[in-house]
């Protein structure tokens, strides 16, 4: 069975939101997005249907709908089009991403 090494591990190498992917298959991709606290999120919708899963840190996610705390445990669908960031990030936040199909960028 193989583990996705590094997924879900905070890495912010400039100390800005980085993303990077650790697996892709025909159907979707996984990686990992961290965030450093009081860093900026600036991404753009995407083509893909993404979950997050929250590993570890604090911050507020925002979307047409709202906005919500969340923390290490939390999990969330966005639909591929949807305009959303986090912000607010108090702590460092680790997401693990998946995307179907996989991801081809902003």
């Amino acid at each position: 069975m193989p583990i996705i090494d590094g997924a879900g591990r905070f890495h912010a190498p400039a100390g800005e939101a980085h993303f990077d992917e650790h697996l892709r298959s025909a159907d979707l991709s996984v990686g990992t997005y961290s965030i450093p606290a009081g860093a900026v999120d600036d991404q753009t919708p995407h083509t893909e249907d993404e979950i997050y899963v929250v590993t570890s840190g604090r911050a507020t996610f925002t979307d047409e709908s709202g906005s919500v705390e969340l923390r290490a445990g939390d999990t969330l669908y966005v639909a591929a089009g949807v305009e959303h960031r986090f912000v607010d990030v108090v702590e460092d936040l680790t997401l693990v991403v998946i995307f179907a199909p996989p991801y081809r960028g902003s």
